[in-house]
């Protein structure tokens, strides 16, 4: 008796057996083509590595052109084509250097256990802006989302225009295009970033593996906090009244009512042009008066009195005199009298005792 749970993994390290010249001895019945067209920027790129593609694909025995004229890029099979499967991968490798993959990850696609998937993201969202805004999320500050994703599904990821290129193994472009499409659906790419780790965990244990994984993965709910805008013109409500609103005068009964009615057609033409010609004299004379206002000079601001000197402390011309008298007196360098005095009877003192 054998475990399921055997029969469900695969064993690690299990390979597909590559397909040989040995299956398929007698070749292809007819040639197949694909083409695919490329950007002009594309162009000088696509030139230097062009004979890196056509040895690449001479491997499998497929036929590479470029035209440069019409921008285009052709692989066929050949006589010797045994791999029917060889050109689908042609047709993707062309594909994904259309769309700015670099030769060195897209020559991985001709591996068996590697496929690409080209995600269209240009028409899932309406404004430019926020398409722009969403796309930036998609990549992170500097990169930083777009290689916590690569590392996660373990695929090189190329955001480039309206879509997306993702190649690695079926398991990571399954989790990436659901991580794309999340995220230009307005869904934070971390959430998803923090599912993959969850899961990347729970798989390396051998017990959880036949086990559901939804009460480890998290649960995130979407909260709409923006309010509603109001309107900037608010359509008040009237009071209901019974009684409909008066009808309207027409023309005919305002002439009646001034009196207009009973006057002569040139009567008229006579009135209409004297309020004609009094508009035109009104503006006249505001537009004068706007240009006059050039020629009135600015009001100047009055002059600041200054404050006479304070008269109220009177110097002592007598008390300055004794003191320039006082100073002209005494010697520059010699001691005040009071000193002099107590020097004297110090060196008295000092004779006595000798």
């Amino acid at each position: 008796a054998v475990d399921e749970s055997e029969l469900l993994t695969v064993p690690d390290g299990w390979k597909e057996p590559a397909f040989t010249r040995e299956d398929n001895p007698k070749g292809l019945l007819e040639e197949s083509s694909f083409a695919t067209l490329f950007p002009k920027y594309r162009e000088a790129y696509l030139k230097e590595c062009w004979p890196l593609v056509q040895k690449a694909l001479g491997e499998h025995y497929v036929n590479a052109a470029l035209d440069l004229i019409e921008g285009s890029m052709t692989v066929t099979t050949t006589k010797k084509t045994f791999d029917p499967y060889a050109i689908i991968r042609a047709r993707d490798l062309i594909k994904l250097l259309a769309r700015s993959v670099p030769f060195e990850q897209a020559v991985r696609i001709l591996q068996d256990d590697v496929a690409c998937d080209i995600i269209k993201i240009g028409s899932l969202v309406r404004k430019r802006e926020t398409f722009i805004k969403r796309r930036a999320r998609l990549l992170g500050p500097k990169g930083s989302t777009l290689k916590a994703l690569e590392l996660l599904t373990n695929c090189y990821i190329m955001v480039q225009g309206n879509t997306v290129s993702a190649l690695g193994p079926f398991s990571g472009l399954k989790e990436v295009r659901k991580v794309v499409l999340d995220t230009m659906k307005n869904i934070h790419p971390i959430y998803n970033i923090k599912t993959l780790m969850i899961k990347r965990e729970l798989a390396k244990d051998p017990e959880l593996r036949t086990q559901s994984w939804e009460r480890f993965l998290p649960k995130f709910k979407r909260k709409n906090l923006k309010k509603r805008k109001e309107p900037k013109k608010k359509n008040t409500k009237k009071e209901y009244t019974p009684f409909p609103p008066p009808q309207p005068e027409s023309q005919i009964d305002k002439e009646l009512a001034s009196g207009e009615y009973f006057l002569k057609e040139r009567q008229k033409k006579r009135k209409q042009m004297e309020e004609i010609k009094a508009k035109q004299a009104d503006a006249v004379k505001r537009r004068q008066e706007e240009r006059n206002k050039a020629f009135i000079p600015p009001k100047e601001k009055p002059a600041l009195k200054t404050k006479k000197a304070s008269t109220e402390k009177k110097i002592d011309i007598e008390a300055i005199k004794e003191k320039v008298k006082n100073a002209k007196k005494k010697k520059l360098g010699a001691l005040p009298e009071e000193e002099v005095k107590l020097k004297m009877a110090a060196d008295e003192k000092k004779k006595k005792k000798k």
